[in-house]
């Protein structure tokens, strides 16, 4: 009989390391879960970003403004009756007037 509760807690004892030790066990399953909640963040990012392209491609489809828009942005046209604008902010100094580059530095002879 003591034979019998020896195998049997040593079978139990393997089963227990099996569970919490193994490459099998429960650190698998810990894995596996957050393996697949980053899955499933990923996917909702992917749902969103195919949501914004469906709607582009129907915008793009049903109209001529979204078309426009997409030229004036990407392509930089300019349509036939408006004039295009390019404000430049502060002076630009002529080229070759001898000037140095900002944060140069030079060396002065005393």
């Amino acid at each position: 009989m003591r034979f019998l509760v020896f195998v049997l807690g040593v079978c139990l004892l393997l089963l227990q390391y099996r569970l919490w030790v193994s490459e099998q066990g429960v650190r698998e399953v810990w894995r596996l879960q957050a393996q697949q909640s980053a899955q499933r963040t990923e996917n909702a990012t992917q749902r969103e970003r195919n949501r914004r392209l469906a709607a582009e491609v129907s915008d793009l489809r049903g109209g001529l403004t979204a078309l426009e828009e997409r030229a004036r942005s990407d392509l930089g046209m300019v349509a036939r009756n408006e004039t295009f604008y390019q404000v430049v902010s502060g002076p630009v100094p002529p080229a070759g007037a001898g000037h140095e580059p900002r944060g140069a530095l030079t060396a002065r002879a005393q």
